[in-house]
């Protein structure tokens, strides 16, 4: 059994900055797929990203911009048992619950572990 536990949500203004991480414990391992989610309020839950236990990253369709300008990033320690989520110029549209998930295949399966999701709030 894994347990994910996220961190780091909060309120901000539309510009700002937030650093989302998620500490796994139990039976996970670095070849785990790990990553970010969100549901925004009235919306299904979209991807952010996820990184494969190879390292390789997947990026959701509606933020991947902001990967590519640099805004959002995605990191995994060493070990494999924590994913963060870097967020820098964040817009009104990025209001959501954040849900870290974990699943032992591929990231490109069902997830089988999800954390409780942590609010992030960004006010015009």
């Amino acid at each position: 059994q894994v347990q994910l536990v996220e961190s780091g949500g909060g309120t901000v203004p539309v510009g700002g900055s937030l650093r989302l991480s998620c500490v796994a414990s139990g039976a996970i391992t670095s070849s785990y797929c790990m990553g970010w989610f969100r549901q925004a309020p009235g919306k299904e839950r979209e991807g952010v990203a996820q990184i494969d236990g190879d390292g390789s990253v997947h990026y959701g369709d509606s933020v991947k911009g902001r990967f590519l300008q640099g805004r959002f990033s995605i990191s995994r320690d060493k070990t494999g048992g924590a994913v963060y989520l870097k967020m820098d110029a964040l817009e009104t549209d990025d209001t959501a619950v954040y849900y870290c998930a974990a699943d032992p295949g591929w990231c490109g399966g069902p997830y089988k572990y999800w954390g409780q999701g942590t609010q992030v709030t960004v006010s015009s």
